[in-house]
């Protein structure tokens, strides 16, 4: 299938199939909220995934919830610092965007 992904998001995780509106619409309230802020497609069907793990952990809890939304932001991190890396080695420079100390845009 062909998609717009022009991240190197594909050499660090694996996307996992499925229907990726059922999967959101099924995430609780507060995970939808940090999936729709989230810099990058977070992949709804790979959330959900982890949803269940998390689940399995702590019950459908507050406390799972949170563990998840910490795991998603430590995602996120990665990713940022992936693209960062990628962006110095072929440009010679630090992003712009972390040179310039901002936060990122949501």
């Amino acid at each position: 299938m062909a998609d717009n992904e022009r991240t190197l998001r594909h050499e660090m995780w694996r996307r996992y199939a499925g229907d990726d509106w059922a999967a959101f619409d099924a995430l609780p309230a507060a995970i939808r909220n940090r999936v729709a802020a989230h810099a990058y497609d977070a992949w709804s069907v790979n959330v959900m995934m982890l949803w269940q793990h998390y689940k399995r952990l702590y019950g459908r809890t507050m406390r799972a919830e949170r563990a998840l939304i910490r795991y998603l932001d430590y995602c996120e991190r990665l990713e940022r610092e992936a693209f960062a890396s990628r962006y110095s080695e072929a440009y010679g420079m630090t992003l712009p965007h972390d040179a310039a100390g901002v936060t990122v845009l949501r």
